[in-house]
């Protein structure tokens, strides 16, 4: 059962993740998969904030969430990908960047999505 709760929320993820990237934008700069990452950074820290003492909430939900929807949505390999296209394009000044500008605003989105779910006690 818990596999379902997992595809289920990898579905909803994937799909999120896919309209994201049909936002019509060109740029050297990665901006949607960035955009897509704090986006999931702060939704799986609000998702760490609300279930931390799990007290009510069912381990099918936690994974429907956590596992399911932000692994589905975030896209790591695409940034991994797409930093490695920087750098092997010899864009080394824009994938530093991207790279730490990338790492840092995640975990400040987690740091922020932890505090929105501190503050509005779901």
């Amino acid at each position: 059962m818990s596999f379902l709760f997992v595809a289920l929320g990898g579905a909803l993820g994937a799909v999120a993740r896919y309209a994201i990237s049909l936002i019509p934008m060109k740029t050297g700069f990665p901006v949607l998969t960035f955009i897509t990452n704090i986006i999931g950074a702060i939704l799986i820290g609000v998702v760490v904030g609300v279930t931390s003492d799990k007290e009510g909430i069912s381990d099918h939900t936690i994974l429907f969430w956590k596992t399911g929807v932000c692994g589905g949505f975030t896209t790591f390999s695409t940034f991994s990908l797409e930093a490695f296209n920087l750098f092997d394009h010899k864009q080394y000044a824009t994938g530093s960047i991207y790279v730490i500008l990338s790492c840092g605003c995640c975990i400040l989105g987690i740091l922020c999505g932890k505090k929105i779910a501190s503050v509005i006690k779901f």
